[in-house]
């Protein structure tokens, strides 16, 4: 229960760093007084901090702690330490459906009589790519057996979406692989405010949701049989977790583009710290952490300043 205090509290922390530090330096008293409702010295700080930092902060928050869930879960579905969100190529069917938007349809996403451009075509096409790949790993489910199988199928998808990918560079036009090359580099700070609120809940409602599989979960770390035999139905739960786990980190890969690693290694943090497999206290010790990550890393990226960021693709791995 302590660790668990400390890790809500590093997390707030962070948050706070996030909306006092920037690429801009702007005085803390200025950001206080913004953040009070006073009038500041200059209007483009409040735009910065209102418009830019505090959806930037909570979008990093909501994504971390999505992908370190899917990635916990994964690792306890399959009993596999290298199980995460980009083993099942949810991360390239998002790509892919990008890909697809950038550099087939010329940034225009088209269904029936609507028209999609610009950013809105691009989350579309990521979110409805990882959907895509979702229903195929679900449908795989019903027809391998093996947990193992499974994860060889999910493998398959990946490397086959990603030579598709690569298919496309190939044939596209430089300017194309340029702006698919900076959307794959991850970024929290593509989340409009209009579009915060629509992030926040999806990604919030899924966190719920995975909470409430903490038994079920508890119950597989025994192995399929002795879950079965404690009454939990493993299939319905296998669908309903690969399911979760998909769709949480396709809401993330939509909106911030592919965040590597984050989902495979804090569950591992978390069981160290811990010393448990218990899902009643790793699984919201790995949320916090995951949202004290991502929060940590997009601190990082602001360091250069003024004079550019970091890509958060290439800080992620590192950390």
């Amino acid at each position: 229960m302590l660790l668990l205090l400390l890790a809500t509290f590093v997390v707030l922390l962070l948050f706070v760093a996030n909306i006092f530090f920037g690429s801009v330096d702007i005085p803390f008293a200025d950001v206080f007084d913004i953040l009070t409702g006073s009038e500041p010295r200059h209007e483009s700080w409040r735009l910065i901090l209102m418009q830019s930092r505090l959806p930037q902060a909570v979008v990093a928050l909501f994504g971390g702690m999505a992908l370190s869930a899917a990635g916990l879960m994964l690792q306890t579905l399959f009993n596999n330490p290298l199980a995460g969100p980009e083993v099942f190529g949810i991360n390239s069917g998002a790509g892919l459906g990008v890909a697809v938007v950038m550099l087939l349809l010329q940034g225009t996403f088209v269904a029936g009589t609507m028209s999609i451009g610009g950013y809105m075509a691009v989350l579309a096409g990521a979110f409805l790519g990882a959907i895509f790949i979702i229903g195929v790993i679900l449908l795989f489910s019903t027809l391998l057996r093996g947990n193992i199988f499974l994860l060889i199928a999910g493998m398959a998808l990946s490397y086959l979406t990603s030579s598709l990918i690569s298919l496309l560079n190939y044939f596209s036009t430089a300017e194309g692989v340029h702006s698919y090359l900076i959307w794959g580099m991850g970024n929290f700070g593509g989340v409009s405010t209009q579009q915060l609120p629509v992030f926040v809940t999806l990604a919030g409602v899924s966190l719920l949701m995975s909470l409430l599989m903490m038994k079920p979960l508890n119950a597989l770390l025994l192995g399929n049989a002795y879950a079965a035999n404690l009454g939990v139905k493993t299939k319905r739960v296998r669908a309903l977790l690969l399911l979760l786990t998909g769709f949480l980190t396709a809401i993330v890969t939509a909106y911030c583009g592919p965040i590597t690693f984050v989902g495979l290694a804090v569950p591992h943090v978390a069981r160290l710290l811990l010393k448990s497999n218990n899902h009643r206290i790793l699984l919201p010790m790995t949320i916090l952490l995951g949202g004290a990550t991502t929060l940590l890393c997009n601190i990082i990226c602001q360091l250069p300043g003024e004079s550019g960021l970091v890509p958060l693709g290439a800080v992620t791995p590192l950390l």
